[in-house]
């Protein structure tokens, strides 16, 4: 079972009343879901909220059926009804689970938890630890959530970002460490708009798996790396800091370095001495994306927000100017439509590989994420690595490859959640693909 509920939990420090969030199993995060490669997973979904809601599980490429999007993939559970979700794990790694109705204020109030997928073989590691980055915005009084989830601000700015920075629901993390010991640390980003940018101290680390997918080759850590809203990293960190020393996992907000996350280092030595690098981790399957410089190609242009430079675009099939969209709380638009319409943005064959050019003509930052396939991005150098999410900053343009194998209509959004509930997607034919920073866009994938 997997119930989400309203419940009060101890966010701010003790001093302050508990905020009261909605929770799966009334947690925070919500209940951890943990599975071999391969097992079945099986969950009915009971909804004790008062607003319907569902599952989406991100990251896992499984039945489009499973998915989890309200009113594509399944319709919406209302209050007091319950859904049966079940489907294969067949990657390993890092994911999460989180609403997919009403997106940017269920997550908000704490809709989601981790879900990983272990190998079949334990990776050479000592500890695997778990960590959860969330912001969340409280009154500083209260210590109650601020529950204007359509600040038109918001909506047409950054997003929703809070003045409350959390790790597994909690100010302050502190997990006891020994020299010399290797973790591995799961990073998941579960805010709604936050942008982490995070160093290591008093650790040695490699960068082993972005998004749940593997790296050939693991990538050491050299200085500051990014973590966008659903993007997730597995590290594997070796303690270099000694005995009476605490290592961290730094937040960088500004030019203040902040503990995310400390590791106080204890006095008994895991081994004598350091590993060597750690091997990669086993690939997951249909990890290639052959054919590319075969591939059908589209574009997607993204547009809107404070700032930008959208003029008008088409709204429920009326063109208006962005004064009026702006009027009705909308502000985003992918080749300028506003909104999800019904004709997919392209029609796929199994097995397909497709390309996608992304132009990012406002000058905020957007976390465009695919739901179930991975994709690479192309780059002069080749193809980049796997992932689902992929962070384009104002004015960049950047292109992706995938293989368009999992059949059903899959959304393509914008997973700054503010950005995806007013507007940015598009259906204009099947010549212009993907899609999406918004209610969310689609690919219709048919099947064999």
């Amino acid at each position: 079972l997997l119930t989400a509920r309203v419940a009060d939990v101890q966010l701010a420090p003790a001093n302050y009343p508990k905020t009261q969030i909605w929770g799966y199993d009334g947690q925070m995060p919500g209940t951890l879901i943990r599975v071999q490669q391969g097992d079945r997973i099986q969950r009915r979904f009971i909804n004790e909220l008062p607003q319907a809601s569902t599952v989406h599980w991100h990251g896992l490429r499984i039945d489009n059926t499973m998915d989890g999007v309200a009113g594509l993939t399944q319709d919406a559970v209302p209050p007091g009804e319950t859904f049966d979700y079940e489907f294969t794990a067949h990657d390993a790694g890092t994911f999460w689970y989180h609403a997919h109705t009403r997106s940017m204020e269920q997550v908000a109030r704490g809709l989601y938890g981790a879900l990983i997928v272990d190998e079949a073989e334990p990776a050479d590691t000592d500890r695997d630890e778990i960590l959860i980055l969330d912001d969340w915005r409280l009154d500083p009084e209260t210590a109650q959530l601020d529950s204007d989830f359509n600040a038109p601000h918001d909506r047409s700015h950054s997003g929703r970002l809070g003045n409350f920075v959390a790790t597994n629901g909690s100010l302050e993390t502190n997990l006891p460490v020994k020299p010399n010991e290797r973790l591995r640390l799961r990073l998941i980003n579960a805010s709604n708009a936050k942008i982490f940018q995070l160093a290591l101290s008093g650790f040695e680390g490699w960068i082993m798996a972005y998004d749940g997918m593997p790296l050939d080759v693991p990538e050491k850590v050299e200085g500051p790396f990014l973590l966008a809203s659903g993007q997730r990293v597995d590290l594997f960190v070796d303690v270099t800091a000694i005995t009476g020393e605490v290592a961290h996992l730094v937040r960088i907000d500004g030019e203040e370095g902040i503990s995310q996350a400390a590791f106080p280092v204890g006095s008994s030595e895991s081994s004598a001495s350091r590993r060597n690098t750690p091997t990669p981790l086993p690939p997951n399957p249909n990890m290639s994306v052959p054919e590319v410089d075969t591939a059908r190609r589209f574009d997607l242009k993204m547009e809107g927000g404070a700032m930008g430079g959208l003029q008008t675009a088409m709204l429920d099939g009326k063109e208006m100017s962005f004064r009026e969209l702006a009027a009705v709380n909308q502000f985003w638009s992918f080749n300028g439509v506003v909104g999800l319409t019904d004709t997919p943005l392209a029609q796929l064959s199994s097995g397909e590989t497709a390309r996608v050019s992304i132009q990012n003509d406002s000058v905020f930052p957007h976390a465009m994420h695919l739901h179930g396939m991975h994709f690479r991005e192309v780059t002069e150098g080749g193809l980049g690595p796997m992932r689902d999410t992929l962070l384009m900053g104002g004015g960049e343009s950047r292109e992706i490859a995938f293989v368009a194998d999992n059949p059903g209509k899959w959304l393509f959004h914008c997973h700054m959640l503010e950005h995806a509930a007013p507007g940015m997607t598009t259906s204009l034919s099947t010549r212009s693909i993907l899609p999406v920073c918004s209610r969310s866009a689609r690919i219709a994938v048919a099947p064999e």
